[in-house]
């Protein structure tokens, strides 16, 4: 039987710490070529309303381990302006409702296993991420978290940062008062520590250890300028890349790995965030395809680590207190979907959670 999983099943069998031991276990198997992904790719096709475009993304990857996942998600896309923020919005059918599915299967036999709610499992694995850049980059006393952002991203975001350092300070920023109040509300009972919640943006870098820009922005909402000395940088949205400033002031940056270029085409460029294809392609985009963006590669080479690097000693992340370092997954979000949503299966099937349909609703006598 192919079992379907929604969000509900996922929170309740997902926690951070599988979250991030599946995440590192596969990252560590790329390295060894013993699991494979692609960057994601995208499909944009303008709709009738021309401050809109469709956009269908999908990202896979698979492992000798035994499992295969593909991530797909369609959505509208389109961008909105809040308080003089540029915001990335989208929605499937209508505001409020979004389609984002995993399939996985199994790779030896190649059976339909599951198709899983992406939503719970994409918020986890993004803050699974962070968790694991924080754990080998911040400083190891790091006990102050300042944050802009106070959604979904923050939570799971607050829940790796916890499991990996002793948090024992949150300062928050976010533009709707309420939102942020709730969620410093909520954070401070969660996991007993200070929370203060910023009237001002500015406010949230004052003896902050780890910098984490977790917004739905369209454009870069950190400054670099304000960043104290030995400060971790996490950054969700805003293009995927801390603004200049920042930028120019890190130290050492922590790209957990790339996507390996295809066989027999060593010279593809494969370090791109995201790879793109549209319908009139002259004609303006939003979201990732916004004013004809590329999704960023290796951004400061010099200073670069991989996450094989650091666990195998032969290289070195942060050497001092004082350093500014930077953390991103890179583009192995393939190499994510196999791995948690493989640990989502097994234990939902060891619950008996989710609903059972035949699985040979899938299969054919006539070969494809």
């Amino acid at each position: 039987m192919t079992l379907i999983i929604d969000n509900n099943i996922v929170e309740r069998v997902l926690s951070m710490e599988t979250t991030i031991e599946a995440l590192e276990q596969s990252y560590l198997a790329l390295a060894r070529r013993e699991a494979v992904c692609r960057p994601r790719i995208d499909i944009r096709i303008p709709t009738k309303d021309p401050a809109k475009n469709y956009q269908w993304g999908t990202m896979e990857g698979g492992s000798t381990d035994g499992y295969f996942a593909i991530r797909m998600k369609s959505d509208v896309i389109y961008e909105d302006s809040r308080g003089g923020v540029v915001t990335q919005e989208k929605y499937c059918v209508k505001p409020g409702l979004f389609c984002g599915l995993i399939f996985l299967t199994s790779t030896e036999t190649g059976e339909p296993l599951a198709f899983i709610n992406d939503g719970h499992l994409q918020h986890m694995r993004v803050g699974g991420d962070g968790g694991i850049g924080v754990k080998y980059m911040a400083r190891k006393d790091a006990e102050v978290v300042g944050m802009l952002g106070s959604g979904g991203m923050a939570r799971t975001h607050m829940q790796a940062f916890t499991r990996v350092r002793d948090i024992r300070k949150l300062q928050v920023y976010s533009p709707t008062r309420a939102n942020c109040e709730a969620f410093g509300a909520e954070m401070a009972a969660k996991y007993n520590i200070e929370v203060e919640v910023c009237d001002a943006p500015e406010k949230i870098y004052r003896g902050a250890h780890i910098v984490a820009g977790l917004t739905d922005s369209a454009v870069p909402v950190l400054d670099g300028a304000l960043l104290e000395r030995g400060a971790h940088i996490v950054n969700i949205g805003g293009s995927g890349v801390p603004d200049a400033a920042s930028m120019a002031r890190v130290d050492a940056y922590l790209r957990f790995g790339d996507a390996p270029a295809p066989t027999g085409h060593d010279n593809f460029p494969n370090d791109a965030e995201h790879i793109g294809w549209e319908a009139r392609p002259n004609q303006p985009k939003f979201g990732d395809g916004r004013k004809g963006a590329k999704g960023h590669g290796v951004m400061l080479p010099e200073k670069r680590v991989t996450l094989a690097g650091l666990v195998s000693g032969e290289a070195k992340g942060r050497v001092s207190d004082d350093q500014i370092t930077w953390s991103e997954r890179g583009n192995l979000q393939g190499a994510q979907f196999y791995a948690v949503a493989g640990r989502v299966y097994e234990a939902a099937k060891a619950l008996k959670l989710g609903r059972e349909i035949p699985t040979e609703w899938f299969l054919q006598d006539i070969r494809n």
